[in-house]
């Protein structure tokens, strides 16, 4: 069974490999998640009921915590600071509309509550499947919806925005700080790593959801930005790009080890359903951003990509095709994903809860 796992990675990571060469920064999550379901489908046995082991999971959450921590810096932190209203109000409104299109997608499909507001959740593909895993919500129908909500923005957005969008696609690199390797850097990135093991202990003591992910997020994000600001410039770890690759490849892995048949049954409706939801989600985020244009002053380009429900990386890479102002793009978007996944998560177990008690009085009343 050891060998076995193994085995299943390296064919996994193959398609995130293939996936990732045509330039998509997901690419090694979609592609290593797609592959895992398909070897799962086909070789149920290979791994077992169980699939890869938990493990694998949290390594990859605390390191994706880690990553999303760091980017709380002095850049976002100014632009917070002259925008923070603005922000506020589209950090609302992304939840409220998230709501929604959770509670559309419930009411008209057969999909459960928990797996629908976590399959709508704008809070990242890399981080909701597993946050669902640990309530008991269909991971593969997260993963699902998320993939086609992520693909969506990726496609709509960017043309609408700007028509003539034919440009070759330029990489957002993080720095030079960060691609250079110097002894500070890594003092700091095992600094960092202690500071993500204490915040999951933290969060695991609050009762987080998912507190390999948001308790290391919270808590690096807490130090980066106080040590930043103390020092008078960015904390920089030696981060390279291989190690959200690896944290990419443990996610998917441990997702798509877990895929079975009998988890897409009947899901015509409920992907029908999604996709219109999802439709209406973007149509709503860019009625705002037009909104916001009008009302500050902002450029229509800019506001429509910071607030796009797609994925850091993928919005951050077309504001700098685009020209438009990719710090303020990237602030909106991780300050969004950590609303996201700080807010929502309790918000559905209450809601889940309340349905629970609501089905067993319906019941002990008849």
């Amino acid at each position: 069974m050891k060998e076995n796992k193994w085995l299943f990675m390296a064919m996994s990571s193959v398609g995130g490999l293939l996936l990732s060469m045509t330039g998509l920064s997901i690419g090694w999550m979609l592609g290593t998640l797609l592959t895992a379901a398909l070897i799962s489908f086909a070789k149920p046995h290979l791994l077992g009921s169980k699939g890869t082991p938990k493990y694998w999971l949290y390594i990859g959450q605390c390191i994706l915590g880690i990553e999303l921590g760091q980017k709380i810096n002095l850049s976002v932190l100014s632009v917070f600071q002259q925008h923070w209203v603005v922000i506020l109000v589209m950090l609302l409104l992304s939840i409220v509309f998230s709501l929604l299109s959770g509670y559309m997608l419930w009411k008209f499909s057969r999909t459960d509550m928990l797996t629908s507001f976590f399959g709508t959740a704008p809070g990242g593909l890399s981080a909701m499947p597993g946050m669902a895993e640990e309530v008991g919500a269909n991971t593969a129908v997260v993963s699902l919806i998320q993939t086609m909500r992520v693909f969506l923005v990726i496609l709509i957005i960017p043309v609408i925005v700007s028509a003539p969008v034919f440009h070759a696609s330029i990489p957002v690199e993080a720095g030079p700080a960060a691609l250079s390797f110097e002894l500070n850097q890594l003092l700091w990135t095992a600094v960092l790593a202690v500071i993500a093991y204490g915040g999951y202990r933290l969060g695991k003591l609050l009762k987080f959801p998912a507190p390999w992910l948001l308790g290391s997020m919270v808590a690096v994000a807490i130090v980066q930005s106080v040590s930043s600001s103390y020092v008078g410039h960015d904390m920089a770890a030696f981060w390279p790009h291989s190690v959200m690759v690896a944290s990419q490849i443990l996610i998917a892995v441990s997702i798509g080890s877990r895929f079975r048949k009998e988890m897409f049954i009947g899901l015509k409706q409920t992907l029908t359903v999604a996709f219109i939801s999802t439709i209406v989600l973007i149509v709503a985020m860019f009625a705002c951003a037009y909104a916001v244009s009008e009302m500050t002053g902002m450029a229509f380009m800019t506001a429509a990509l910071a607030f796009a429900p797609g994925g850091i990386a993928e919005m951050a890479t077309t504001a700098v095709v685009l020209d438009a102002d990719s710090t303020f793009v990237v602030a909106v978007q991780v300050l969004r994903i950590i609303a996201v996944c700080l807010i929502l998560p309790p918000i559905f177990k209450l809601l889940h809860a309340w349905e629970v008690r609501k089905e067993v009085h319906s019941h002990a009343s008849v």
